[in-house]
């Protein structure tokens, strides 16, 4: 079975098991931290299992990188997984969340080759093997919508949920540049709704961001013609080191990226 395959029907037994807890007591129990430092939920285990059960189903033993269980060895390549990406949203019946799921033949971003994001609340796959396109329910995305000619006209989903006031302060003049700032609470599908052509840019200038919670949608991005860049403009391409944080820009073009860095002290 092919590995999109598998990571298609690992999410879609996500998505089975948890559409009915969504938001309930079960859900929100708390069983300590993972293995990405925050809390894990019921709800997490639950889809991270579902995930761990459908590989092994598949004798498919990639060395998994979880955001609950942390580092699993296999044999080869990697599975780079965010059971429930999102959670804060899941527990409160926010349907708002998703199922995160990469492949990678080696250690860094640039070696995924498929990728699954599922969105929980709509069912909705999003889906990605390298040089092959971007897809939604088996639809090529294709981005030819252009971005707003000005920072104003832009659609931009931007986190800030726990930045330091330092950094809050820093970001003021980008907050009045853009007259429709979105923030949505699940990384990996405000990405996809990007490679969509919903936003222009998504902006996380936290340094927070790990790994496991844009994987996929980094494929999925950069498959539908956008690109992912660090701070200084260079293109994204981190290991896969757990404790590893990350500040991004991700944008539909580079047009798009040159527009924002030009207008905004944070770049300069």
């Amino acid at each position: 079975m092919a590995v999109l395959d598998i990571l298609k029907e690992s999410a879609s037994e996500v998505l089975k098991q948890t559409n009915q807890i969504a938001g309930s007591k079960e859900a929100c129990t708390e069983f300590g931290r993972g293995a990405g430092g925050d809390i894990s939920t019921g709800l997490d285990l639950i889809a991270e299992k579902a995930v761990l059960d459908t590989i092994e189903k598949y004798h498919f033993r990639p060395t998994v990188i979880g955001e609950e269980c942390g580092l699993i060895k296999g044999d080869s390549g990697y599975l780079i997984m965010d059971a429930i990406d999102g959670t804060t949203n899941a527990m409160r019946g926010i349907p708002f969340y998703c199922c995160s799921l990469a492949f990678a033949t080696d250690y860094k971003m640039s070696s995924i080759t498929d990728a699954v994001v599922m969105d929980l609340g709509t069912g909705d796959i999003y889906s990605s093997s390298k040089g092959k396109g971007s897809f939604m329910n088996g639809e090529r995305l294709e981005n030819t919508r252009k971005s707003g000619d000005t920072l104003q006209n832009m659609v931009v989903g931007m986190n800030i949920s726990g930045v330091s006031h330092e950094v809050f302060s820093s970001l003021s003049y980008l907050l009045t540049k853009f007259k429709h700032a979105r923030h949505f609470g699940a990384n990996a599908l405000e990405l996809c709704y990007l490679a969509r052509g919903f936003l222009d840019a998504c902006l996380d200038f936290r340094n927070k961001i790990r790994i496991t919670d844009m994987a996929a949608a980094y494929l999925v991005v950069n498959e539908s013609g956008g690109k992912v860049y660090t701070m200084n403009g260079k293109i994204l391409d981190n290991d896969f080191e757990q404790n590893t944080t990350l500040s991004f820009i991700a944008v539909r073009d580079y047009e798009t990226y040159t527009r924002i860095a030009s207008e905004v002290p944070v770049f300069k």
